[in-house]
């Protein structure tokens, strides 16, 4: 195995603190869209669609920042990850 592929693979071990508290940000929005699921049940209209159309069954709250903490952690996260990684290496 090419030991440059290796280094290029690996995570650094330590991140700041900063860099944590961003990184957190995508799950504990997401679990807060599945805890006000559970808070308020009667939100998520999907549970009980009777006379319900298409857009009150599609944008339901609860699951829309369920949505948004998983696409800010997919598709955000990883380049502010990066920038910040690479805003730390110039600081050193």
């Amino acid at each position: 195995m090419n030991a440059e592929l290796v280094s290029e693979l690996e995570v650094p071990l330590q991140r700041t603190a900063r860099a944590r508290i961003v990184a957190a940000l995508g799950p504990l929005t997401a679990l807060a869209g599945v805890v006000w699921a559970i808070i308020q049940p009667y939100r998520v209209t999907l549970l009980h669609p009777h006379g319900q159309g298409f857009w009150w069954l599609f944008v339901e709250p609860p699951l829309l920042v369920v949505l948004v903490g998983l696409l800010f952690s997919l598709v955000v996260l990883p380049g502010l990850l990066e920038d910040l990684e690479a805003e730390r290496a110039a600081a050193l």
